[in-house]
């Protein structure tokens, strides 16, 4: 799938360029090197020196502060540049974006512009949200924070497990500050651990990990730690509302690490099966092969439509991101799982060697994407986001209600403006315009191919899908019985409605760029498997995902943008 009209080149090019230069063998980025250093469970840091070498901290940074002109989406696209070759890397080096997030959505113009200066110029933070014993109950959290005499604040716990609490400079650190705790008792800091006391701090051991072993995966403990009045980031008890409006944009973010993790999947199962001989052919001529490998590349598409329109929503529709950044942080790494299942198993035994093939490249990958479902809230605390705000969209589909202004500059190729941080809410007054206009997008999209402008399965795709948005609206919309927890029921629910806004993704994305016919290939491909994954039993025809295989067939060309 071609996105030169929707990704920014610059960041994600100068990677490309300098991480092939840094994958010669020897070199930091080889697939040698990276089983090695996983193996030994070692941070990667001459492939970060890499990125740094690279200006990849401005990816990090608002464009207003002198970051990089592109916001979510060029960011999205660097670090899934990242991710197809190492999610280790990736995980470890984009860490500073999320630890500065809350900064970015709630610190004064000095506190912005300070923490900007730093990691441009290098500085390295890290988020201190989860604690021993507590998991995502962040309003169990027991690190307090003491009012000091001189208006500073006395820092007393731990946080763990943290990416790079060790390593970091900085930590962006909630932390209770009234007794009571409750959502208005807990209040974020950003602390300097080189400006704390000597013995007022300390690290907690690096923890052992199935994936992304080289990753700082560690924690720290305060001990009568004094930080100044100015680590305060927002008013005191705002830490809660905070981090989950900060949790709307690095959720949106983590697609990338999924992004990535199933385009190298993708493209080591693809080269395996063109060489691999079998029957007096090649694996990847057989009939099983190519629809599994199809299939993979129509996930990704799928899942690609997904995480760009999530991306630049985040700056044109602001409002709704509650509901579409839980929508692709629990959908996106899903589907690309499923993908990843599906090629390791075309794969055989050499998905699970660590050695002998591609230096076990596709073993350490799967493991690796494995902690994206964890990572700023898990698969299930996400669907709990989305079913909280179940009313709220079974109603405004049924109306049809949408913001066409906000969803029309979100699916077109045009300059992304500056996010609007004080527009986040925590809860979506306007529901999801993505989903709630697949109805009028289908519509138009059966015009356009009467015309002969697209593929003609696409209005009969589209409808099917806007068919399937109304049941799940219809879902949504029933009663949930009183006195017992969240039923079954409705996570399956959040399960299908995330796949719904995959596929309205796509269908936008279609609409919005009819004429490029590559690009409506693997957009049709990837609407036939959104239906898939929303019909369980349905199987799209036998030539649907071909046109993949020949996306796949030019290596040089990206599959997705």
């Amino acid at each position: 799938m071609s996105g030169a009209a929707h990704w920014p080149t610059g960041l994600p090019g100068a990677l490309d360029t300098a991480i092939d230069a840094a994958a010669v063998p020897g070199g930091p980025f080889h697939p040698a090197t990276g089983a090695r250093l996983d193996a030994r469970e070692e941070f990667p840091a001459e492939a970060c020196a890499v990125l740094d070498g690279c200006g990849t901290a401005r990816a990090y940074v608002p464009a207003e502060l002198g970051g990089a002109s592109g916001g979510l989406p060029e960011l999205v696209a660097a670090l899934r540049t990242v991710a197809r070759r190492d999610v280790t890397v990736a995980v470890a080096h984009g860490k500073t974006f999320l630890g500065s997030v809350p900064t970015w959505v709630a610190g004064t113009d000095e506190q912005r512009r300070t923490l900007a200066r730093r990691v441009l110029a290098g500085a390295v933070v890290s988020w201190g949200l989860t604690e021993p014993g507590h998991g995502s109950d962040l309003l169990a959290g027991e690190l307090t924070a003491e009012p000091t005499a001189d208006g500073g604040w006395r820092l007393d716990g731990a946080k763990w497990p943290i990416n790079n609490a060790t390593r970091g400079d900085l930590i962006s650190v909630l932390a209770r500050t009234a007794p009571e705790g409750g959502p208005r008792g807990f209040s974020q800091l950003l602390v300097d651990k080189h400006a704390l006391a000597p013995g007022t701090w300390s690290p907690l051991p690096k923890e052992p990990t199935h994936g992304i072993r080289g990753a700082d995966i560690s924690g720290i403990r305060f001990t009568g730690a004094k930080t100044p009045a100015d680590a305060l980031t927002g008013r005191p008890g705002d830490g809660l509302d905070i981090v989950l409006r900060s949790l709307q944009l690095t959720r949106t973010v983590c697609t990338s690490l999924s992004l990535g993790a199933g385009e190298h999947a993708l493209r080591l199962a693809h080269a395996f099966a063109a060489g691999r001989a079998m029957y007096g052919t090649t694996l990847l001529r057989l009939p099983l092969a190519r629809r599994v490998l199809g299939r993979a590349a129509a996930s990704l598409a799928l899942a690609d439509a997904a995480s760009l329109v999530a991306a630049r929503a985040a700056h044109h529709l602001p409002g709704e991101m509650s509901v579409v950044s839980a929508a692709v942080k629990a959908g996106v790494p899903e589907i690309v799982q499923l993908a990843v299942d599906d090629l390791a198993e075309l794969l055989g035994a050499r998905g699970f060697l660590t050695e002998h093939h591609a230096h076990g490249a596709f073993q350490k990958l799967e493991r690796d994407h494995r902690i994206v479902a964890i990572f700023d809230g898990s698969t299930a605390v996400n669907r709990v986001s989305l079913i909280n705000q179940f009313p709220v969209l079974a109603r405004l589909h049924r109306k049809g209600a949408y913001d066409a202004e906000g969803l029309a500059a979100t699916v077109t190729a045009q300059p992304v403006p500056p996010v609007d941080a004080g527009a986040l809410r925590l809860f979506s007054r306007t529901g999801c315009s993505v989903v709630q206009a697949l109805p009028a997008a289908a519509e138009r999209l059966a015009a356009l191919a009467a015309a002969g402008a697209l593929p003609r399965r696409v209005p009969e795709l589209a409808a099917a899908l806007a068919a399937e948005a109304a049941a799940v609206a219809d879902a949504m919309a029933a009663p949930r019985p009183a006195g017992r927890g969240t039923p079954p029921e409705a996570f399956e629910a959040a399960r299908r409605y995330e796949r719904c806004f995959a596929g309205a993704a796509a269908a936008h994305l279609l609409l919005a760029d009819p004429g490029d016919q590559p690009r409506a290939g693997s957009l049709t491909a990837a609407l036939e498997r959104a239906l898939e994954l929303l019909r369980p039993g349905h199987e799209a025809p036998e030539e649907a995902y071909e046109p993949m295989l020949e996306t796949l067939a030019e290596p040089a060309k990206e599959l997705i943008p």
